[in-house]
């Protein structure tokens, strides 16, 4: 088949966005199908996101320059407004802005408008797809609530997911993700100032709150023993999964999250929280690692636990792997339940 997969790009900001769009363009070519990616740059604002919306739209996707395409493929908002016959879509989040993140008393005028603008393009495109997908429950739960709509959860591996391996443990647990509000890097410092035992933790990853993190962990007094290690290759990363004696992924509500699944291949328990979203989906409380409120003390008395008893955690991580690979997460279950909706 001669497949388009839509998707967006936003210059110089990477992560699992990216890797999701590759995986599965790179997965279709390998099934033997002639795949163009179509990303369409997304830029942050208001009106930036009307004018993005109005230009998805009016594209032609159906046989540009005379090459007939024979099915759609959309990821990402609002590349999914795109019209074809045959469309289908996977649906990695929505303008969230507009959805569970939207405040009421702290929207501004332009926002409050664009929110209705967004709700009917949302209504519009993705009631009209003849196959609805989600990358998790998550993502499925807030279209059930915010549009009415059933779409099936389609897990796909991480980035290079079979390089990810178990070694030694070193003690330490790790958390790599941006230095962003939503992955809630301070509640898990405020933790550590709360823990009994000596935990240490590694934070790695780049963003805007590196300084106030710097901060906090100086308020703390807690150089000694919270690291943050900066922007690290995916070698080094993997290479800290597999010394960890577990895994933080404290973020509010996430849609996925490849951190989860990256910790399971490496055979780590993962300490989340009730309200993190998709990672509660593969964390099981006390057999795939600890899902606990999100304060600072419940994320302490965890991290404790952690540190005690290495060869319960031990147990928990092998557990976490067992869970993954029964879950039959692989880009052959998604290509196939993609191109057979």
């Amino acid at each position: 088949m001669r497949l388009l997969v839509t998707a967006n790009h936003t210059p110089f900001v990477n992560g699992g966005a990216n890797y999701h769009v590759e995986g599965l363009v790179s997965a279709l070519r390998r099934y033997g199908h002639e795949v163009e990616c179509l990303r369409l740059p997304f830029h942050y604002g208001e009106k930036h996101i009307e004018r993005q919306m109005a230009f998805a739209e009016q594209l032609n996707v159906i046989d540009p320059n005379d090459a007939r395409v024979d099915r759609v493929i959309s990821l990402q908002f609002p590349a999914y407004g795109v019209c074809h016959p045959d469309h289908t879509i996977w649906l990695m989040h929505q303008h969230r802005a507009c959805y569970e993140l939207y405040d009421p008393s702290q929207a501004s005028p332009a926002l409050t408008a664009l929110k209705s603008q967004v709700e009917a393009f949302d209504q519009r495109h993705l009631h009209q797809a003849r196959g609805l997908f989600a990358n998790s429950p998550r993502v499925a739960e807030r279209l059930k609530q915010y549009n009415g709509l059933e779409a099936e959860p389609l897990y796909h591996p991480p980035h290079q997911a079979e390089r990810f391996t178990c070694a030694d443990d070193w003690g330490y647990i790790y958390y790599p993700s941006r230095l962003e509000p939503l992955k809630r890097q301070a509640l898990l410092i405020d933790a550590m100032a709360l823990t009994r035992k000596p935990v240490r933790l590694i934070l790695s990853g780049e963003g805007s709150q590196r300084e106030a993190l710097e901060a906090l962990i100086e308020h703390h007094d807690l150089g000694s023993r919270v690291c943050l290690l900066g922007r690290v290759s995916e070698t080094e990363k993997r290479t800290l999964y597999a010394h960890a004696r577990a895994i933080a992924f404290p973020t509010f509500d996430e849609d996925y999250g490849y951190i989860t699944l990256e910790a399971m291949l490496s055979a780590k328990p993962v300490i989340t929280c009730t309200d993190s979203g998709g990672p509660t989906a593969f964390v099981r409380h006390g057999i795939t690692g600890w899902v606990v409120g999100p304060s600072p003390l419940a994320l302490a008395q965890a991290l404790d636990e952690a540190y005690s008893n290495r060869a319960h955690t031990q147990w928990l991580g092998q557990q976490a792997k067992e869970v993954y690979h029964a879950e039959g997460i692989s880009w052959h279950n998604v290509v196939t339940k993609l191109l057979h909706a």
